[in-house]
């Protein structure tokens, strides 16, 4: 497949790859080589400019978008999101009801307890993308 974000901004020209279930793929290159549109284009935030993005065999364009973003494809990215909040106020977004002893276990299960520890806690404030502003 090609993509452009606009005529003169070509950013992949006949590129194809597999990805397997259950393996590991890596996509390494340069700065600016695609690395990040490719992730968009699986992700669907992109359609191709030719050609197509195929999930096991279908194109992207024909499968339900919230399904397949919901249960087929996940993405993480290299910037951490923080709330100016406490980490443990950042974590219990994802799960309110969550005790103290559970955001310790899932802090744990990230291998981030020690971290947090250091910084001083779960009531650590951190500000955007992590920064810490005050012990707790």
């Amino acid at each position: 497949m090609t993509f452009s974000y606009s005529q003169d901004r070509k950013v992949l020209t006949k590129f194809s790859a597999v990805f397997e279930e259950g393996k590991t793929t890596a996509i390494v290159g340069a700065s600016g080589a695609g690395k990040s549109t490719i992730v968009q284009l699986l992700e669907r935030f992109y359609d191709p400019t030719s050609g197509k993005v195929l999930f096991d065999g279908d194109d992207l364009r024909s499968m339900d978008l919230g399904y397949y973003r919901k249960h087929l494809v996940g993405y993480v990215g290299q910037e951490p999101v923080l709330f100016n909040c406490s980490i443990k106020e950042n974590l219990l977004y994802a799960r309110p009801e969550a005790t103290d002893e559970e955001i310790e276990s899932a802090l744990r299960d990230a291998n981030a307890w020690s971290f947090v520890e250091a910084m001083g806690g779960i009531e650590t404030t951190v500000g955007n993308s992590g920064g810490q502003l005050s012990g707790g």
